[in-house]
């Protein structure tokens, strides 16, 4: 009942009107905090949007004092989502307002006994930061380094996670002289729950220098961090490198951080290996265009190699899903010496994930050296899976087909994959019939009813005439699937015939099946 009653505390308000909000409400919302979390959530919630219902930014200050306790409450959803109002209503502040009611709270929860409303502070002052006068910034800057110092872990790592934004906000010198030293501290930490959040307050600060100081500043502790004990830390560091790439600029990428990112891929932790190797594509697509070649050569290439028969699934998945773009950077013939012997080993992996990420990005790989070398290289490994001795092995190719077929074109499927497709309707086990059955389905989608009515049906209705009952019974499961999208007209005057002729079957278990088909397919065919 009181859930409910939060949750229409607007019309409430509405009701009562922004004088009586103000001195009836409010005050009542602020002194019966005491409930339970769910309740508080939606009137921390709520609050967030009362401004026009206390009578605009000349009056919103009053919504302070209810979300100021929210903001203190045990509950991190509460207290999260209370910051959040607090944010939102702090840009409706008139500028004398947010420095004589705004800071002031601010400043009591960053001096808050309780650890929760210190934590809750460090969300607060990237808001107010720019809109109040010298004095009170450098006061605003004071309490920032002393949460950033605070004996609390907790304190510590929510300061250290919106170092970057309050940096964002602060002047030049002010971030060279207050907050860079803050970031060294926390980047030295002894939680690594603390120093992982350092990453992204580390790039959002070198964003804001040039290259000089980032140099002078900042990379001695940012080199600290990319070899930093924790594997969390490192999977951090792998996670944003590109981010952190574009922050630094060109020359310390050269100089700092192919280094890093060679050993981030060699990386003793699987996670770690895999949160570097998917961003293979991005990082050397960012490389300065002078030493781009070069170092995916050199130093990139070769750790590629051993990530493509990485002892972890995720790592080799990882890879697989950006190896392909790097076709664009090496070129036709780099491409056909250097990665195509990859993707060949990835397409034969046991993990079904590899090999779908593989077929799925070929098209990257055929722009660059064409459909014809594509096919010389890949098909036959791709042929060989699909006839593979291990069925589901079939079976995984099959899945996969519809998705090759789209990148490499009608044409092509034609002359390579349609007969290895009508193969599988024919196969000895059940589950490769089905799935090829279906398969039918995704390629009439992809290339349309014209090439199933020229193409696709002669052949699956020849299959009625096969003197093996499971070829027959195989046509009226394809029927089942092809009709709807083949259209009510190559439904109607190809396949009934087909059906009405199975009818007579001497197995009854097909004739059974044309009974199903007929029932299921009634909608498909025209009237009469």
């Amino acid at each position: 009942l009181r859930l409910n009653s939060i949750k229409k505390l607007s019309t409430i308000a509405l009701a009562l009107g922004v004088e009586r909000t103000r001195n009836e409400l409010i005050p009542f919302l602020t002194d019966t905090i005491y409930d339970e979390d769910e309740v508080l959530l939606a009137l921390a919630e709520q609050l967030g949007n009362f401004t026009s219902l206390v009578g605009g930014s000349d009056h919103v200050y009053v919504l302070l004092a209810p979300l100021e306790s929210l903001a203190t409450v045990e509950e991190t959803v509460v207290r999260d989502k209370a910051v959040d109002s607090l944010r939102n209503i702090a840009v409706e502040h008139k500028p004398k307002d947010l420095e004589s009611h705004f800071v002031p709270l601010v400043k009591r929860l960053s001096q808050g006994d309780w650890f929760t409303s210190r934590t809750s502070a460090c969300g607060l002052f990237s808001v107010c930061y720019s809109r109040v006068n010298p004095n009170v910034k450098s006061e605003l800057r004071n309490h920032y380094k002393m949460l950033c110092n605070d004996d609390t872990p907790m304190v510590r790592r929510a300061a250290a996670g919106k170092l970057g934004e309050f940096a964002k906000v602060c002047e030049s010198d002010q971030v060279k002289a207050d907050l860079i030293p803050s970031f060294t501290a926390l980047a030295g930490d002894d939680q690594d729950s603390v120093r992982l959040l350092t990453v992204e307050a580390g790039i959002a600060i070198a964003g804001l220098l040039n290259t000089t100081e980032i140099e002078d500043l900042l990379m001695p502790t940012i080199r600290a961090v990319m070899q930093d004990k924790s594997w969390r830390v490192r999977y951090m560091v792998a996670d944003k490198f590109t981010q952190l790439q574009k922050a630094v600029k060109f020359e310390i990428t050269k100089n700092d951080l192919v280094n890093a990112y060679h050993h981030l891929l060699r990386d003793a932790e699987a996670e770690v290996r895999a949160a570097a190797a998917h961003k293979v594509k991005e990082f050397c697509e960012a490389l300065p265009k002078d030493c781009q070649e070069q170092v995916l050569m050199n130093s990139i290439l070769p750790c590629v190699k051993e990530l493509v028969n990485d002892p972890n699934q995720h790592v080799k998945s990882a890879l697989a899903s950006t190896i392909m773009g790097l076709s664009n950077i090496l070129g036709r013939d780099g491409t056909i010496e250097h990665l195509l012997p990859l993707f060949l080993t990835q397409l034969k992996d046991e993990c079904p994930e590899v090999r779908l990420n593989i077929i799925s990005n070929l098209e990257c790989v055929n722009k660059v050296i064409g459909v014809s070398q594509l096919s010389q290289s890949l098909l036959p490994a791709i042929v060989d899976l699909a006839e593979d001795t291990k069925w589901r092995v079939r079976l995984a190719i099959i899945e996969y087909i519809p998705l090759l077929a789209g990148q490499l074109g009608i044409e092509f499927f034609n002359e390579k994959l349609n007969n290895l497709c009508m193969a599988w309707l024919s196969d000895s086990v059940y589950a490769i019939r089905e799935a090829a059955t279906k398969n039918l389905k995704k390629l009439v989608e992809e290339f349309g009813s014209d090439w199933a009515q020229n193409t696709l049906m002669p052949k699956v209705l020849n299959m009625s005439r096969n003197q093996n009952y499971l070829h027959r019974l195989t046509t009226l499961f394809a029927i089942n699937v092809l009709a709807d999208v083949c259209g009510k007209e190559l439904a109607s005057k190809t396949m009934l015939p087909v059906i009405i002729n199975l009818g007579g079957d001497s197995v009854p278990n097909v004739r059974f099946n044309v009974a199903k088909t007929l029932l299921q397919l009634e909608p498909s065919y025209e009237d009469g």
